[in-house]
């Protein structure tokens, strides 16, 4: 995505709005981790902290907004509601406050429950 500022054009690959989803998501409460669901056997993998990237989709639109799609593992018990609200204001706070690139929407996609 591109930005045109008066000082100049600034240039955000998109594995800074993937970054910054996977971090704040996995520091709510509830949240085992992000999730990938792989297309050859079909089981869905909890992802280590490096490639948490696999677990957030970005779709760019054309007013320079963007709309996220995020695939997590929760522990059992957590109220599901309250943690996919959480997770969907907090991403949309933050991814905001630090690339400035409005959030149109943020979809949290609940994978997995770990039980135990």
């Amino acid at each position: 995505m591109k930005i045109q500022t008066e000082k100049g054009r600034i240039r955000l690959a998109s594995d800074v709005f993937t970054c910054i989803t996977g971090a704040v998501a996995t520091s709510c409460y509830g949240v085992k981790g992000m999730a990938f669901r792989s297309k050859t056997d079909g089981l869905v993998h909890l992802l280590r902290r490096e490639s948490m990237s696999k677990g957030v989709k970005i779709t760019y639109h054309e007013d320079d907004s963007i709309s996220i799609e995020l695939h997590i593992i929760v522990d059992n018990g957590v109220n599901l509601m309250a943690v996919s609200r959480s997770i969907q204001s907090e991403v949309k706070y933050n991814v905001n406050r630090l690339t400035g690139i409005e959030v149109r929407s943020v979809t949290v996609c609940v994978d997995f429950m770990v039980i135990g």
